[in-house]
């Protein structure tokens, strides 16, 4: 799974020039939050963001009314947008995890997918969202069940293997470290057309392992 299965294709993106009132519409007649702007060849020279959008009221204490409307159409997206240099950026053959990750430790939203410093995609939170949604198969109704097993070598082939025994089809698989707990790990699966009861008698019988949750989605 990689950024450029995933990311939005030749986005929307603003000219330098463009004013910050024409820039507020056109995001918003588009329904996004986040617009590089380009330069000659579709360069990133910066982003433009919802926040970044919002004009600091001190600045505007001093001035009237008429001058506040002057001072505002005035403004052009290089005045407030967040330039190249401090955009954290990605490239098409990075991994949807490491985008994730990215994303979380800068605390940033989106993040723009360049090739040679060219804009190509951009990749946002909604998107690592819809994909974590796709892989959970969140769309297909079936039984989630999450069974809290050893951090250790085979605890998920036993859990795996139990479900293959009953010949179950597994929609989807994934697993975080148990809460509070370091040598517990949490597998989340999908199992569907079988009815709840007939899963935790099979998982429930796994020797060291545990379901602490259940429910048809």
């Amino acid at each position: 799974m990689l950024v450029k299965n995933y990311m939005t294709r030749h986005p929307l993106l603003a000219d330098p020039a463009m004013s910050t009132v024409e820039a507020q519409r056109f995001m918003g007649e588009n329904d996004i939050r986040h617009l590089p702007v380009v330069g000659d060849g579709k360069r990133l020279l910066g982003l433009v963001t919802r926040q970044s959008l919002l004009i600091d009221p001190g600045r505007l204490g001093s001035l009237d009314v008429w001058e506040i409307a002057r001072y505002l159409s005035a403004l052009t997206l290089k005045d407030v947008m967040i330039k190249a240099q401090e955009i954290t950026t990605v490239e098409q053959d990075t991994t949807i995890e490491e985008a994730a990750r990215i994303m979380v430790e800068n605390r940033i939203g989106c993040l723009p997918v360049l090739d040679d410093g060219i804009v190509v995609g951009i990749i946002t939170e909604v998107d690592l969202l819809a994909q974590l949604m796709e892989m959970m198969a969140t769309r297909v109704p079936g039984v989630r069940v999450t069974v809290r097993l050893p951090d250790e070598r085979g605890e998920l082939a036993k859990l795996v293997g139990t479900i293959a025994a009953q010949e179950w089809g597994m929609l989807a698989c994934g697993g975080a470290p148990a809460p509070k707990d370091p040598t517990k790990w949490d597998a989340v699966v999908k199992i569907r057309d079988v009815p709840q009861e007939e899963i935790i008698a099979a998982l429930g019988t796994i020797e060291g392992q545990e379901i602490v949750d259940v429910r048809e989605v």
